[in-house]
């Protein structure tokens, strides 16, 4: 057994309505430096996992899916683009570090933090005015464009716009997905590569042992997602995070869902390699507008929004709303006939509001039909993103 520490340069940040530690890939120590067993287990001590406590008491870590992240940042291997980065989502209880998909809350801090890291070419980054990085996602393989606000040669954080989750206003950060159908690392030999519906359908009969057959809408935009009607499985889209996590039932039945929907996407071959990967795929519960009281505490209108939508991480109910699953929520609600474009209403639509358990989000879409495929180019939201502490941490 070790008995010196790693000292690493590091960076603590919040994106979105997330907190992850981010590293520059030269910084790692060498083994790090490439994917495989010496970087999950540097990443797990970090973080501090597994812990059989589920707190992360030993680690930067604090024991919830929205916290227990890492970033690794690296000069572009692209053309056109200034970085690449790749997430990894920390399971708080197992030793498993899963790169199956992106982070976009995490991505709202992407850009920030490779400009002040010195990863983006100083020529590209304005004095005062807004720098455009462009940013290679390595785990599913897409672009997304971070426009980040610049303010006497430093990036700005403060600001005035506002993040339901987040307590501080702070500024905003556009972020483009573009094509955001992912094409994951990890996608099983049953997928269809990129397909925005890999079924093939818009709607689905997902048969789930125990639980019956659910109407679904199987999306691939953002990270894969499966959608389901709240009532459909005895819920509202109004619950707040209590509700479903205090339920252990209702925590198994998602879970069963979720394992069943990733074998029907293709995404994995058997059950047991679904329950192994949390991070992928997501499960969503939407409902039509309804007025409810967030978490904080704030009554939200049924005025106020386009639908009502639900969503689960790492085998919990979400605090408010995973980035990438946001883009899974405009691309389906801006396609006709998905269960998400149906709940806030039907017809063509390029933005949508909707309702989460911390308060509203905004998400714009653009989607055409090809050769009678669908395709989103591109999905739009505005984040924010702060740097809390920076220096190093050892592991």
């Amino acid at each position: 057994m070790m008995n010196q520490q790693t000292r690493i340069p590091a960076t603590y940040m919040r994106g979105g309505t997330s907190k992850g530690v981010f590293f520059r890939l030269q910084d790692l120590p060498p083994a790090a430096q490439v994917p495989g067993a010496a970087r999950d287990a540097l990443l797990l001590r970090v973080i501090g996992s597994p812990d059989p406590y589920g707190k992360q008491i030993d680690g930067m870590g604090n024991g919830t899916s929205s916290t227990s992240k890492a970033v690794i940042v690296a000069p572009a291997t692209k053309a056109d683009h200034d970085v690449d980065y790749l997430f990894g989502q920390v399971a708080i209880d197992r030793p498993f570090v899963d790169w199956s998909g992106n982070c976009g809350n995490l991505s709202a801090a992407v850009g920030a933090f490779a400009i002040q890291a010195g990863l983006v070419d100083a020529a590209r980054v304005p004095h005062d005015g807004v720098a455009v990085v462009r940013i290679w996602q390595a785990n599913i393989g897409k672009t997304i464009i971070a426009h980040i606000p610049m303010t006497g040669g430093q990036v700005q954080e403060l600001g005035d716009f506002e993040l339901d989750g987040v307590t501080f206003p702070a500024a905003e950060v556009v972020l483009e997905f573009m094509d955001p159908a992912a094409d994951e690392e990890g996608a099983g030999a049953n997928s269809t590569s990129s397909a925005m519906f890999p079924t093939g359908q818009l709607i689905d009969d997902l048969e789930v042992p125990g639980i019956g057959t659910l109407r679904a809408t199987m999306i691939n935009a953002g990270i894969p997602t499966i959608f389901i009607e709240a009532q459909a499985v005895g819920c509202t889209g109004a619950e707040l995070q209590d509700a479903i996590n205090g339920d252990a039932r209702a925590l198994a039945m998602f879970e069963t869902i979720r394992v069943h929907g990733a074998v029907r996407m293709g995404l994995v071959a058997t059950l047991e390699q679904a329950a192994q990967r949390q991070h992928t795929p997501k499960v969503a519960f939407v409902a039509p507008p309804a007025p409810y009281v967030a978490s904080s505490g704030r009554q939200v209108a049924a005025g106020d929004i386009d639908l009502l939508v639900r969503a689960l991480s790492m085998g919990k109910l979400h605090h408010a709303m995973m980035g990438t699953a946001a883009v899974a929520i405009g691309a389906a609600a801006a396609i006709p006939g998905t269960l998400a474009n149906l709940a806030a209403g039907g017809g063509e639509r390029h933005v949508v509001r909707f309702g989460h358990p911390s308060g509203t989000l905004r998400v714009g879409a653009e989607a055409v039909q090809q050769d009678g495929q669908w395709r989103v180019v591109k999905a739009v939201m505005s984040r924010s993103a702060r740097i809390l502490m920076e220096g190093w941490v050892r592991a």
